[in-house]
């Protein structure tokens, strides 16, 4: 019966220690379908490159066990959201990598953001990390 054990015990060892790694790298999209009318006019002084990291511990793909507590709203990439959704810890990683790149820079926004997105994923845990850059942008009026 030990015998059985083993290698059972083993295997499980060996799946629950192993995992994989996938590296994405974003462009800049726009939604299908969309209109924003504003009267508004805004002068935007564009600057250098500016660049902003950061990283998470995810523990089974929902509960955020390590990472950055300070974010950006308004930081998505596609359409709108849906109605209801579970947690992204990659979409909060890019608003946290976001909100480093602003707050150091003195930017008031990031003109073409580009998300270098790296996941580490072991089976019970996964480790997000994502890097911003794109150029300072600074509002000097709004019309």
């Amino acid at each position: 019966m030990k015998k059985i054990w083993m290698p059972a015990a083993l295997a499980a060892v060996v799946l629950a220690t192993s995992g994989c790694m996938s590296h994405n790298m974003s462009q800049p999209n726009a939604p299908i379908a969309g209109t924003v009318t504003a009267d508004l006019k805004a002068n935007i002084e564009v600057g250098g490159e500016i660049t902003g990291q950061s990283s998470s511990d995810i523990l089974f793909g929902l509960l955020k066990i390590s990472g950055d507590s300070e974010f950006a709203d308004g930081v998505s990439y596609g359409g709108p959201a849906p109605a209801f959704s579970l947690p992204d810890p990659v979409s909060a990683t890019k608003a946290a990598a976001a909100y480093k790149a602003v707050k150091s820079s003195g930017a008031d926004l990031i003109v073409a953001p580009r998300y270098a997105v790296s996941v580490e994923d072991y089976f019970i845990f996964k480790k997000v990390n994502v890097t911003v850059t794109g150029n300072k942008g600074t509002i000097k009026n709004i019309r």
